[in-house]
């Protein structure tokens, strides 16, 4: 059974940057937003340390120093209109969050609180700076709290639990909806729209050690990516330095922020040698490669392959104050009591600065001329607009889905406004009920669990946060095998009430599609550039590789690769020193 409906703008994914634009779209048109999670359950809550911009409420601060830092930690393949405009409008979307009652740190005169994080500098690189707004260290928490409520406050309608598998294109190359799967009860739902917003998050589970949370499987890239639709520069992702050892939860850089510092076996603060201005709060990918030295060279604890991150040194009312949850999860999970003991942590794949190609309006572009596609859309981490080039900056990832939803949000109404309602295709969910009757239809075969801890793992070792021209062909390889093994999954739950058999299995094909192109994209690139490093190719090529890729899939499953101009600015690239 397929149930209709129909709206003006459709948001796909309930974190920050989907209720960012579902806020701003529901101002003036019929807007429903469509999550596979209950919306305050999305991954933005886990976001800790703060969101950035230049207010100089503690220290001397401009837009301007922002916008460089942002386009300098990104080893300039960051598009610099898109950094300028993003820093500018920081500042109007800080205050905006605080008069709709962001619980925002406080200095003592009253004004919001701010912190250093890692890469935000003074005066172009001469010191650290405090950039960082935050509550304590629950920031993406409280912005979902505030934005959740702000939605309900303006009738935005909800369908939570329901996932979005396929994207619907008119004739004339309009988005006319999406079709989405009801986890209660199986049915299929069409959703017809004026415009589509997709705000999915990010797909860090192609690695088996991850901040990311079991969620984060590529839905929207994957269902774009099906329709033909290419993703920019896949290759770029990036490791935090500080997960906990083995899990990957993450251990925020405000630790760093704050004092806490990286030593290693010898019990010296190795950074000093890698970043001598900066430090420990040099950008992540600097600071992970950094770890990856330390633990090759020998210096790892005991020999074993992390580091400690200390904070004994600090007062102990900071810790508790500024940083809880941190501190508490150090406690739960490793049984180590941080304001004794230094904690052990290692590099953890954390976030995808490629996506979904799109403009400054949200829009999603095709090829190198940016063809806009009317009425479909994407913000967060989830799209690439370019704002985070090759490495993103902490802090600007929050900043992202505010500053990048509102504008989407707004686009996506004046476009609706203005247009007609799309006739859908023929059978509008055929590929839809293929996709779950082929996977329900199986009978023998390897099982989800099976294939998705192998492309994990493999991933972590052959793709992560060094790279070799060997190691990625051998990954090519085990991708044939695992999407062979893919073809022949069994779906042993054949029930209708929340199969989630069904739907991990879905996200699956999902993570190997977007583990192609991350594979693809990473072997062509040689050159090392932020969070790409080729040790086979240590440095960085601004003549042969000062581009963004695209990634497309051909209809045999294999990528096809194509590259567009970085857009640039008034920051010259250099070599990047902290």
């Amino acid at each position: 059974m397929t149930t209709l409906h129909t709206y003006d703008a459709v948001v796909v994914g309930a974190g920050g940057a989907g209720l960012r634009a579902a806020l701003e779209a529901s101002r003036s048109v019929d807007t429903a937003v469509i999550s596979k999670l209950y919306p305050t359950r999305s991954h933005t809550g886990t976001a800790q340390g703060g969101v950035c911009a230049a207010l100089g409420n503690v220290e001397e601060d401009y837009p301007e120093w922002h916008a460089f830092d942002t386009v300098k930690g990104g080893d300039y393949l960051v598009d610099q209109p898109a950094a300028q405009l993003m820093c500018t409008e920081a500042v109007d979307a800080i205050i905006e969050l605080e008069h709709w009652g962001f619980p925002f740190n406080r200095t003592p005169e009253g004004k919001i609180d701010q912190r250093r994080f890692g890469g935000h500098t003074r005066n172009h690189g001469e010191a650290a700076v405090r950039r960082a707004c935050f509550a304590a260290d629950r920031t993406g928490h409280m912005i979902l709290q505030t934005l959740y409520q702000q939605c309900i406050k303006n009738d935005v309608r909800f369908f939570n639990e329901f996932y979005v598998l396929d994207l619907l294109l008119a004739e004339d190359g309009r988005c006319a909806g999406v079709v989405a799967y009801e986890l209660a009860n199986a049915e299929i739902h069409l959703f017809r729209a004026k415009s589509v917003l997709f705000a999915t998050g990010g797909y860090g589970k192609i690695f088996k050690v991850t901040s990311n949370a079991h969620t984060l499987t590529g839905d929207g890239l994957g269902v774009c990516y099906r329709r033909g639709i290419p993703l920019e520069d896949m290759e770029m992702f990036q490791f935090h330095p500080t997960g906990i050892y083995k899990m990957g939860i993450l251990l925020s850089e405000a630790v760093r922020g704050e004092g806490g510092i990286l030593i290693n076996s010898e019990g010296e603060r190795f950074m000093e040698r890698y970043a001598p201005t900066v430090k420990d709060l040099a950008p992540r990918d600097m600071v992970s490669r950094a770890i990856y030295q330390e633990i090759k060279e020998g210096r790892g604890i005991d020999g074993k392959d992390f580091v400690f991150l200390d904070v004994r040194h600090l007062d102990p009312e900071v810790i508790e104050k500024k940083l809880p949850d941190v501190t508490e999860f150090a406690r739960i999970y490793l049984g180590v009591e941080p304001t004794t003991e230094p904690v052990p942590i290692q590099p953890t794949a954390h976030y995808g600065m490629g996506g979904i190609p799109t403009d400054l309006d949200g829009r999603v572009v095709v090829g190198p001329a940016e063809e806009p596609i009317p009425g479909l859309y994407a913000a967060g981490e989830c799209a690439c607009v370019s704002v985070h080039g090759a490495n993103r900056l902490g802090t600007n990832s929050l900043l992202d889905i505010v500053v990048f939803g509102r504008r989407g949000g707004a686009d996506m109404a004046r476009y609706a406004a203005e247009s007609s309602l799309p006739e859908a295709p023929e059978q509008p969910e055929r590929q839809t009920v293929g996709l779950l009757r082929g996977l329900l239809g199986g009978t023998g075969g390897d099982s989800v669990a099976d294939i998705r801890a192998e492309l994990q793992e493999e991933m972590f070792d052959l793709a992560g946060v060094v790279r070799r021209e060997d190691g990625l062909r051998k990954m090519q390889g085990l991708l044939g095998g695992l999407h062979d093994r893919y073809g022949r999954v069994a779906v042993m739950d054949k029930g209708r009430v929340y199969n989630t058999d069904l739907m991990e299995a879905v996200e699956l094909g999902f993570l190997l599609d977007v583990a192609d192109t991350l594979v693809a994209t990473a072997l062509a690139r040689d050159e090392s550039r932020g969070g790409h490093y080729r040790e086979d190719h240590p440095l960085r090529d601004d003549d042969s590789w000062l581009r963004h890729s695209l990634s497309y899939r051909e209809p045999d499953g294999s990528v096809r690769l194509e590259y567009k101009d970085v857009k640039l600015g008034p920051y010259i690239p250099m070599e990047r020193k902290y």
